[in-house]
């Protein structure tokens, strides 16, 4: 693994209404070391407090993923879009020629905790799209985001796969890259992959046409990414 990401190293924001940690260089954080990776630009896990939210906003070129962990988030649009994402379910927005939205914590009493993913388009200039899914878990590794929308997963703008691991506590399993590149984001839990200890927001890369062997510590879940 040659590129380790710690959680206490991510890029710290907080407003008050909004706790966030920043994976990759976002916003005012800047660390030309952390850049993101292939298409992957942005993992921000974001805790918005009750009854607050990202007020109406603009994107473009961006294919925009949301992935909620506790509570739920209410999505509007300039497409005409009103949804709200709860615990579970995937969101993804194709901004394209642009589009103007917003988010806000749909509850005026309980935390929204979700993770904002954005992935470099492989078109500029699409038209604008929405998705949103709950996609049951089905054996260890569950694709959630692949091109073409295989199954009953969501479609992206883009050569990159998102999947979701879930293991219980000591379960192993096996993670090939093959022809592309691979980063873990954990998400809950904690695991421990070629003899290093990962937890809650740590993420690591795997090169091309590596395998490795994981073992979750407890409860796990995480995102596995596949990249270009």
């Amino acid at each position: 693994m040659n590129y380790i990401r710690r959680a206490e190293q991510r890029g710290q924001v907080n407003l008050g209404w909004l706790q966030s940690q920043h994976s990759f260089s976002f916003g005012h954080y800047y660390d030309p070391q952390h850049m993101g990776l292939s298409t992957l630009r942005v993992i921000n896990e974001d805790k918005v407090e009750p009854g607050q939210g990202f007020a109406t906003h603009g994107h473009r070129d961006m294919e925009i993923i949301s992935y909620v962990i506790e509570g739920a988030l209410t999505h509007q649009d300039s497409q005409g879009n009103t949804f709200t994402l709860t615990a579970g379910e995937v969101q993804r927005m194709s901004a394209g020629s642009g589009i103007m939205h917003s988010e806000y914590n749909a509850s005026q009493s309980e935390h929204a905790h979700f993770l904002q993913i954005w992935i470099l388009p492989k078109f500029k200039g699409i038209t604008p799209s929405y998705e949103q899914r709950r996609i049951p878990q089905q054996g260890a590794m569950t694709p959630l985001v692949t091109p073409q929308g295989e199954g009953n997963t969501l479609s992206i703008n883009q050569q990159t796969r998102l999947s979701r691991l879930m293991l219980t506590a000591q379960q192993k399993f096996r993670l090939q890259s093959g022809a592309n590149l691979g980063y873990v984001h954990i998400v809950k839990g904690a695991l421990t992959a070629d003899g290093a200890h990962f937890s809650s927001g740590d993420g690591f890369a795997l090169e091309r046409e590596q395998s490795i062997e994981l073992q979750a510590e407890s409860a796990l879940e995480a995102l596995y990414f596949e990249l270009p």
